[in-house]
């Protein structure tokens, strides 16, 4: 579990990068409107299935049937990002398309993701054979490194919240770009 742990960090550091550069500092998406409020809406939902995935692996197990609703959690993430990139592809050509570095931090992103996965499946496997139970994880990890997890699992939530709100055009959510266009 620590190794699944340690994916997630680097996941989210890769993540908070391609976010604070990609789509606030160099797209400001949040000021845009229009067609990009659906890449929004999809990222939105995204950040909400890591928050629960982020904020809950450091410190617990999803024991038996929790398993499987982890693994739905999963799967619905893997469905927005896919949409995600078809959506983007499509919003962002009247912008000259997702700028060439976001489309390589997609890429590695999802490399990480995958690795994350493949590391995390044989922990499910065990999960899923126990008696249904959110339990504290018995797996030690460094104190550090969760609490780190714990913390990006609060910025998530907050972007989460940001690209809601500009997703639903709600004012003054796309401060400090409002009026403004890269």
């Amino acid at each position: 579990m620590s190794t699944v742990l340690w994916l997630l960090a680097i996941l989210g550091a890769l993540g908070a990068f391609d976010t604070l550069y990609f789509h606030e500092w160099r797209g400001r998406l949040a000021s845009r409107g229009g067609a990009i409020r659906t890449e929004l809406a999809l990222h939105a939902g995204r950040d909400f299935v890591y928050t629960a995935i982020f904020g809950t692996l450091p410190w617990l197990e999803w024991r038996g049937d929790w398993s499987a609703a982890l693994c739905a959690l999963i799967v619905t993430e893997v469905v927005v990002t896919f949409t995600d990139f078809v959506v983007e592809d499509r919003v962002r050509r009247p912008l000259g398309g997702v700028y060439p570095g976001e489309r390589v931090m997609h890429a590695a992103m999802a490399v990480v993701y995958g690795a994350m996965l493949g590391a995390l499946v044989p922990v499910l496997r065990v999960w899923f054979d126990a008696p249904t139970a959110m339990a504290r994880t018995s797996v030690t990890s460094p104190l550090g490194l969760r609490v780190g997890l714990t913390l990006a699992t609060c910025g998530i939530f907050v972007s989460g919240v940001r690209d809601l709100l500009a997703a639903c055009a709600a004012p003054g959510s796309a401060w400090p770009w409002e009026g403004s266009h890269a």
